[in-house]
């Protein structure tokens, strides 16, 4: 049985060998650049981590996993470029280096290409492979509209931040495992079952990373503290303070949202004493455990042996008191 750090390193060295040097250079250029920005590959490890459980060879994985790769780095390319962003992994994003058409256009041609390597898979699995990859695309970028339509809401309720996330984020990491298991060969039953602990995981990897961007040290978090703050994101954390504030609390929130110029730290700093107040943190805390819990129930009830599940066990709990 493989270890996470053997599978991130076979993950790494199949994406480095995929060859972009491809007619025109400039549509595939950008491609193998944001592909060789790094980032931990999690999506990709826990297909073959899921495929391992019902089978040893990962090897009949190893094309979809890559394919749920490229998917999501060309989803990052289109984020970058709404959201207007400078940099991705300290790098200059796709649409600086290069122009905006560019980037959706070489972001267009990585969601064709991910299709292309999903098909790489034993045609046996092929149609279920396919159409859970087709909704888990779907559920992607219906969780991303509903992100950017929260922007312009300061009533978002909590299960439909929680609905949000569940698209934007645990579906990917939840159909990655699914299609993993069906590589290797899971009833319809188990490959649900891990389904669900994707699902799990990624509602509470997303709360976690809430929490972070508030309380976390920013020299292991990897950016600047408040971030999600300084832009008014609806986290966990905002909406839940927005809707425990007293009248007093919520006039203040409300006026450093509405404010177009401050302080930054200032900012931070007096948003964050009324998350402590209204103690906020305890709230997405109880959330995320809740979560993780929901995880590791389905994934006790896979029908394989325990010791296989181990990494995957391994996996949550890192995900759970991961500093970055």
């Amino acid at each position: 049985m493989k270890k996470i750090e053997e599978i991130q390193q076979l993950v790494k060295s199949h994406l480095a060998s995929l060859d972009w040097r491809i007619e025109p250079c400039g549509l595939y250029e950008p491609i193998e650049y944001v592909l060789s920005l790094g980032g931990k590959r999690i999506r990709p490890v826990l297909a073959l981590l899921s495929c391992q459980l019902f089978d040893e060879n990962i090897e009949k994985a190893i094309y979809p996993a890559l394919g749920i790769e490229v998917f999501h780095n060309f989803t990052l390319l289109h984020d970058d470029v709404m959201d207007k962003a400078d940099m991705r992994r300290g790098n200059p994003t796709v649409h600086k280096k290069w122009n905006e058409n560019t980037a959706i256009l070489s972001g267009d041609a990585m969601s064709f290409k991910a299709y292309e390597l999903l098909a790489k898979c034993d045609p046996s699995v092929f149609k279920s492979i396919f159409d859970a990859f087709t909704e888990t695309s779907l559920d992607v970028f219906e969780g991303q509209q509903y992100d950017m339509e929260f922007e312009t809401r300061n009533d978002v309720t909590i299960p439909e931040y929680i609905e949000m996330i569940r698209l934007k984020t645990a579906v990917l990491l939840a159909g990655s495992l699914k299609i993993g298991a069906l590589c290797g060969g899971a009833s319809e039953r188990d490959a649900d079952l891990i389904y669900k602990y994707g699902i799990g995981i990624g509602l509470a990897f997303q709360i976690k990373d809430d929490l972070l961007d508030v309380y976390g040290d920013e020299k292991k978090f990897g950016k600047a503290i408040g971030g999600d703050i300084n832009c008014n994101k609806k986290t966990f954390l905002l909406i839940t303070a927005l809707e425990k504030s007293d009248a007093a609390s919520k006039a203040s929130l409300m006026d450093w949202i509405s404010r177009e110029k401050f302080d930054r730290t200032e900012k931070v700093k007096a948003v964050t004493a009324i998350y402590d107040k209204l103690d906020v943190r305890t709230n997405a805390e109880s959330a995320m455990r809740a979560y993780y819990e929901d995880a590791l129930n389905a994934l006790r009830q896979i029908s394989v042996a325990e010791e296989l599940k181990q990494p995957l066990y391994d996996l949550a709990n890192n995900l759970l008191y991961r500093e970055d």
